[in-house]
């Protein structure tokens, strides 16, 4: 094998791993994107379950407070 083929093999390795990358860092930023996607989803339901339970908590207190004054008003 003379200089000039390793150098055209040399050139045509670069190039198909060159290309792998570009691949790989499009697979990435796809990836990327979808899991920002995901942890909004997930934000907004941890959001809403913060609410139902502070809603719960609440009513809760209402009502134990309500039965308090039932038993002492007797």
């Amino acid at each position: 094998m003379n200089l000039d083929e390793y150098r055209n093999q040399i050139t045509l390795q670069l190039t198909r791993i060159s290309g792998d990358i570009e691949h790989i860092k499009e697979k990435v930023t796809e990836n990327n994107k979808h899991l920002e996607k995901i942890n909004g989803r997930l934000r907004t339901a941890e959001n809403n379950i913060t609410k139902l339970t502070s809603v719960g908590t609440t009513v809760t207190v209402i009502i134990t407070i309500a039965i308090s004054l039932v038993g002492l008003l007797k």
